[in-house]
């Protein structure tokens, strides 16, 4: 069996009051996180989900959306408490979604809806090979390095584009490795950009699972209306 992870419990700052929580935000009248659940049901690649809420509140909410539209999934579904930090709520999250039946286990963002079940399902055979896979797209724009002290003008240094890659979620790794790494990493306090680099700390190997289709992460208020663009040009699969 494996598990997935999704997290909910974001503070939503830069959303600047737009709205009450972004991933509560109805899509297609449908609630942004239920998209990224909805994918995982129909891939048919996990067994278990733990949604890891901010508080009481959201967790009540997502618990009364769930029932009114998934009332005969066939998955686990558990709920953790976020943390003060990223980190500590994927940790919280691991803690449920592990077991001794579970290979891997899926950490994603349920502020990015349009994931898709064959992502899910790409993934999975990846992490099932190489022990941990990512999703990720190519960078199209020159990327360059500045100073570490910046001044008005400075000499920028050029990357190779096409060694650069965008992460998104899901993220995927072996259940007890990733489980260790976090457990680690929080023992000794160090704070990591995503979970591809916490398993790295770890010596991990990560598969990157080139995604050919958007998946942008909503964090601004005009990401909504993008995303609302998407899910108008059939980018999100039927609830």
């Amino acid at each position: 069996m494996n598990s997935c992870v999704i997290l909910a419990g974001g503070s939503g700052k830069r959303m600047r009051g737009a709205v009450k929580d972004k991933v509560l935000v109805p899509l297609l009248g449908v609630p942004v996180i239920l998209h990224s659940f909805n994918a995982f049901l129909k891939s048919g690649e996990v067994g278990r989900i733990v949604f890891v809420c901010r508080d009481a509140e959201q967790r009540e909410e997502i618990e009364r959306e769930l029932k009114n539209r998934f009332p005969n999934s066939n998955v686990e579904i558990m709920f953790a408490k976020g943390g003060k930090e990223r980190g500590d709520s994927v940790l919280n999250g691991l803690k449920k979604a592990r077991g001794k039946s579970v290979d891997i286990v899926f950490i994603h963002d349920g502020a990015r809806p349009f994931v898709g079940s064959e992502n899910i399902k790409r993934l999975a055979r990846c992490a099932e090979k190489s022990g941990g896979a990512v999703l990720a797209s190519r960078v199209t724009d020159t990327i360059k390095r500045a100073p570490k002290n910046m001044k008005s003008a400075c000499k920028l240094v050029d990357l190779e584009r096409k060694r650069l890659w965008a992460m998104q979620t899901p993220q995927v790794f072996d259940s007890e490795k990733i489980f260790d790494a976090y457990k680690r990493a929080s023992e000794s306090k160090l704070s990591f950009t995503d979970d591809v680099a916490v398993f790295a700390s770890v010596g991990g190997k990560t598969e990157i699972v080139e995604n050919f289709s958007p998946n942008p992460k909503i964090t601004a208020p005009e990401d909504i209306a993008l995303a609302e663009f998407m899910a108008s040009r059939g980018l999100l699969e039927p609830v």
